[in-house]
């Protein structure tokens, strides 16, 4: 009960104090409307291309929105020291980082439900996938929260964790398979597709919302978990060497 308590309120600190804040709920809106136009100009198709490019543009606005936060809170907070004094509380560091991460993840999760409303407005949605649609946001909100705070642990300044999460973001767009499938990708680009989380999460929207995917939907889900778990304990495992001893 404890933890639960502390968990509640270190989530709802971050909250109020960075995710509430009107710049960022207003970026949260423009961002994903943005991606669409983008997608929109480069398909040269119109409003008829909604659902195509739909999965790429709720993935593109988890990825960037849970990094893009992620990278400044928890960055911000150990340089200023306010993340040692977390430290210091006789909680599990696992509760402390789950804390920290929950705010990215519900602020990436909203940022891929903006463009589904915005496309529920102009065309219909009735084929789509939701519980899959909701369980592969989901997913790649956690996988995308993780590994930005991998990235964020790794540096000491807001600006390097800004600068290594698009030295990782920009690549991942165009390896992904939002653009190219991942199966026209040069046979030696294909292991490191496989390897981005991006990559499973993009499929799994795509099947969601467009019936046609991939991978098989069962093992995406396991592989995007996997890897969120895995990217979870080597952030925790740097934060042990690197922020405590």
């Amino acid at each position: 009960m404890k933890g639960l308590t502390a968990f509640l309120s270190i989530l709802g600190k971050d909250m109020r104090t960075y995710y509430l804040k009107p710049p960022n709920i207003s970026w949260g809106l423009i961002f994903p409307v943005a991606w669409a136009g983008m997608f929109l100009v480069r398909s040269g198709r119109g409003l008829e291309e909604v659902l195509s490019i739909l999965p790429g543009i709720v993935t593109v606005s988890i990825l960037f929105g849970t990094t893009s936060m992620l990278a400044v809170t928890v960055t911000f907070e150990k340089k200023n020291a306010s993340f040692d004094r977390l430290l210091l509380a006789p909680l599990p560091l696992e509760i402390i980082m789950l804390a920290k991460t929950m705010g990215a993840i519900l602020f990436g999760v909203i940022n891929g439900l903006v463009p589904l409303l915005i496309a529920s407005l102009i065309t219909r949605l009735s084929g789509v996938s939701w519980g899959l649609m909701l369980a592969a946001s989901f997913l790649t909100a956690v996988s995308s929260t993780f590994l930005g705070l991998f990235v964020a642990v790794a540096v000491s300044e807001v600006f390097e964790a800004q600068t290594f999460s698009n030295f990782l973001r920009f690549p991942m767009i165009f390896l992904c398979g939002l653009f190219i499938p991942v199966s026209s990708l040069p046979v030696f680009l294909r292991p490191l597709s496989y390897i981005l989380p991006a990559t499973w999460g993009a499929d799994l929207l795509r099947r969601a919302v467009t019936g046609a995917g991939a991978f098989d939907a069962t093992a995406a889900l396991a592989i995007l978990a996997s890897m969120s778990l895995l990217l979870f304990a080597f952030s925790l495992r740097n934060i042990r060497r690197k922020w405590i001893t």
